[in-house]
């Protein structure tokens, strides 16, 4: 029998069958608790290179993973939605702001903030595949904000799937809560849990491993734990380097980073073949993968409060993907490694396993005084006004030596999503694109639980 042109995906804790795209779709994670990955990365063809238009590039890199696996025309419907739901004519433009220093905007969708660009097509490949089955979808995502909102504004009122939505109480901005709380949308959950999101994604995984939840149903999740949420965000990476032509492969990216999925998807541009110079993960304060890799000791710690609030991750759940990698898909040792954290909230990596994530990525930490420094620099030079999380990505490019090729910081919400943080660092607020208009006259509706699974449970439970 010939083999499959397409890809499997498989468990990084090696435990789990292997399945097909829609089925890593439609689980989040595997029954093992790993995360999914294709049993092999398919290169960048000559027409996904080619490609212009956003939605033909999304198509083109996303078809190897999809496959066969749903309906004829699906994936061309999902990519549409890059262009029908996105403000700016590029989607996400890349900007010059001095000589070798460029961002790339992320916030042009509808919830102004890069989770828009992955979320939206994962909403219609989702109920296709619901569809095509006869099955409904109970799907659950943590969020530290942005994920969240984006969720809700793409699956708000899709038939055959309910959405519970847990976020950390008084640890999203104002502006992120609203765009949660006021779709008014019959199915979706709102939970505001008494914890940070470290606690609202470890319910959200003891929730997909529920064996009383998961009988006799489908349950899932939109964090970047999910693999078609991952898988999303690495057109935009290959959109990036189009723009930069010639010094494409020079290049470094810069990821304002908190569960590791962005950057990860970076990570999977390049094993695609994406020319590519260098990958940096860029964190606030809340560092856990940037100790990681200085002192080979990966450490749960309680997240501490930024102006970043969608960096306040301490456990970031992506790093697992990367050590499966970095280890030479070692599933024992990846296995191994992520259930003894789990129990313990600390491990140490083996030498030769950080000697290897080094090469892969590189990571540095920025401090609250930096983020606000770097905010009213760029405003004073340029005009500019821009996020937190854009800050942190873009004090550490500053960093780099651009000597050796261009530097892109990825931007990553729009600056109005975080107007307390704008205004305590430039004396006022930022303007506010429509999509971010009216929020403050709804009515909000949302559950405040403890950081418990049998709290969520019972939260669910009331409207199941």
């Amino acid at each position: 029998m010939a083999a499959s042109p397409f890809p499997a995906y498989v468990s990084t804790r090696g435990s789990s069958p292997d399945v097909d795209f829609v089925g890593a779709l439609l689980a989040g994670v595997a029954p093992d608790g790993g995360l999914y990955v294709p049993t092999f990365w398919p290169q960048l063809t000559e027409t996904a290179a080619a490609a212009t238009g956003t939605a033909d590039l999304a198509a083109a890199i996303l078809a190897p993973f999809v496959g066969d696996s749903l309906p004829a025309g699906t994936l061309d419907r999902a990519a549409a939605r890059l262009t029908d739901q996105f403000s700016h004519p590029d989607t996400t433009p890349l900007v010059e702001l001095e000589s070798g220093l460029f961002v790339l905007e992320l916030f042009h969708g509808p919830t102004a903030a890069f989770k828009d660009y992955a979320m939206q097509m994962v909403a219609v490949l989702a109920e296709a595949a619901l569809g095509a089955r006869g099955e409904r979808l109970l799907l659950v995502t943590a969020t530290s904000g942005d994920t969240g909102a984006a969720a809700v504004r793409a699956f708000g009122g899709v038939d055959r799937i309910d959405l519970v939505v847990l976020h950390p109480l008084g640890r999203v901005s104002p502006v992120q809560r609203l765009q949660m709380t006021t779709s008014g949308a019959a199915n979706v959950l709102n939970l505001a849990v008494r914890g940070d999101f470290d606690d609202c994604q470890r319910l959200v995984k003891g929730l997909l491993a529920h064996r009383a939840l998961t009988a006799g149903r489908r349950v899932s999740s939109v964090n970047s734990i999910n693999w078609a949420r991952l898988a999303g965000q690495i057109p935009y990476y290959v959109s990036a380097a189009q723009a930069l032509g010639r010094s494409a492969g020079k290049a470094t990216y810069v990821v304002p980073t908190g569960n590791f999925g962005d950057a990860f998807a970076g990570w999977a541009a390049r094993r695609m073949g994406l020319p590519m110079g260098g990958l940096v993960a860029a964190t606030n304060r809340n560092d856990a993968l940037v100790r990681a890799l200085e002192t080979g000791v990966y450490e749960r710690i309680q997240a501490e409060p930024t102006a970043s609030v969608s960096m306040d991750v301490q456990a970031p759940s992506n790093f697992e993907r990367l050590v499966f990698e970095a280890s030479g898909r070692d599933s024992a040792l990846t296995r191994g490694l992520f259930e003894d954290f789990s129990r313990h909230g600390r491990v140490t990596l083996p030498s030769e396993l950080l000697a290897a994530l080094r090469r892969e990525v590189s990571a540095v930490s920025v401090s609250e005084a930096e983020t606000r420094h770097e905010m009213a620099r760029t405003h004073a030079e340029t005009g500019r006004v821009i996020c937190p999380h854009t800050a942190v990505a873009l004090h550490a490019a500053r960093r780099l030596d651009r000597s050796a090729g261009p530097v892109v910081a990825l931007s990553t919400a729009h600056p109005a999503k975080f107007p307390e943080a704008v205004e305590a660092a430039l004396g006022f607020a930022p303007e506010r694109p429509p999509q971010l208009e009216g929020l403050e006259g709804r009515t909000e509706v949302f559950d405040t639980i403890d950081p418990s699974l049998d709290a969520v449970l019972a939260a669910i439970g009331r409207v199941d």
